[in-house]
């Protein structure tokens, strides 16, 4: 079951109490305090590891506590202290208040381990107050408490290229044909009810990941559909990529207009990242030509192909300007028309039946990623 996000409680040891002892031994006259410190409580640590994917382990239990130290003993013998308890979670993982909505962590390197909560400091023993004019201490210290805390857990796949577009557009065909990913694939609309991840090798010691989510739909933003739940997953992409079906009953137009205006709407962070656009399933378009579907989208976005059914935007990488980073939100196709032309790196029409343009989509998408201008 794929879970990405889940609330707990954490709780760091309490501190083991100092000991009240007295020397006593044969030939040992008037032995004085000898009673030993509590044991350190254990901490809570986060740690990041690539054997888990989800944060489905978490399910059935939500209390996770370190051990107290254990009490001081005679002979100034420290009580020992307590084990520190290590949440395992997948590499993307956030920590948040689960009150204030403040982000704590944000886990993103496999095997890193980070000190949460630190354990309550064990008291003293009855040894530490003796004095000449005190020299039978009756007293010592009890152990501080622990600390906790309510959080919740956030899981944000980390991908290079996020896919994005209405349910059953062919996002989950063109992961498989892609990458080594195997979403489930059929002909209806939200079959991939989960984020899936595949890497794309491009060549030798050359590859990117790449994420699914399901589709989005108008008014994802404020709840509608399963897209929702799931777009925090692309926040942390470096590349959108619009896949729009050209053999859809939704225009082309209503298709672009829609998906754009909902992300910008979910999160300004993914208002502003670099995005490219595919017009997929050309081998289904029935009625008109895709040199016709492609070139009506051209005119409609006032661009000029840079090859046959293909256009590049000439700058290697596109340097947003004052005015683009602080456009408001578009409300209407005209609105985000104008936004989506001055911004979109590339277009491409495709098909995962026949791999048609589906080598020079991979190369287009790396070399978004390392920023450098290549001839497609």
């Amino acid at each position: 079951m794929f879970i990405d996000k889940v609330e707990i409680s954490v709780s760091s040891g309490k501190g083991g109490a100092g000991a009240v002892s007295f020397r006593r031994e044969k030939f040992v006259i008037q032995g004085g305090p000898d009673g030993g410190d509590g044991g350190k409580g254990g901490n809570i640590y986060f740690q990041v590891s690539s054997n888990c994917d989800t944060l489905s382990h978490f399910r059935g239990k939500r209390q996770y506590k370190a051990k107290n130290g254990q009490p001081g003993g005679g002979k100034k013998m420290t009580g020992k202290s307590g084990e520190d308890c290590v949440i395992i979670v997948p590499s993307g993982t956030q920590v948040i208040d689960a009150h204030s909505k403040e982000l704590l962590l944000d886990l993103k390197t496999d095997g890193q381990k980070v000190l949460f909560l630190e354990g309550g400091k064990g008291g003293l023993g009855n040894v530490h107050f003796k004095s000449a004019t005190k020299q039978a201490p009756t007293y010592a210290q009890k152990g501080i408490e622990g600390k906790n805390a309510d959080l919740i857990l956030e899981l944000k796949l980390i991908a290079d290229v996020g896919l994005v577009g209405f349910p059953n557009v062919g996002k989950s065909t063109l992961i498989s044909t892609l990458s080594n990913a195997r979403p489930e694939i059929a002909d209806y609309e939200f079959t991939t009810l989960i984020p899936s991840l595949g890497v794309v090798d491009v060549g030798d010691f050359r590859s990117f990941v790449i994420a699914d989510i399901p589709g989005i739909i108008e008014g994802a933003s404020e709840g509608r559909g399963l897209g929702l739940e799931f777009l925090r997953h692309i926040e942390r992409t470096n590349i959108l990529l619009f896949v729009i079906d050209i053999a859809s009953y939704r225009s082309i137009e209503e298709q672009i207009s829609t998906l754009f205006i909902e992300l910008q709407r979910f999160s300004p962070t993914l208002a502003l990242k670099r995005f490219a656009l595919v017009l997929s399933r050309c081998d289904l378009k029935q009625g008109f030509s895709v040199a016709e579907s492609f070139e009506s989208l051209l005119k409609w976005l006032n661009l000029k192909a840079s090859k046959p059914l293909a256009y590049f935007r000439e700058e290697s990488f596109l340097q947003y300007d004052a005015s683009i980073q602080n456009h408001p939100i578009p409300s209407t196709q005209e609105e985000v028309c104008q936004l989506f032309a001055k911004r979109v790196e590339f277009i491409l029409p495709i098909s995962s039946a026949t791999h048609y343009n589906t080598q020079t989509l991979c190369v287009a998408l790396e070399s978004m990623l390392n920023n450098q201008k290549k001839d497609f």
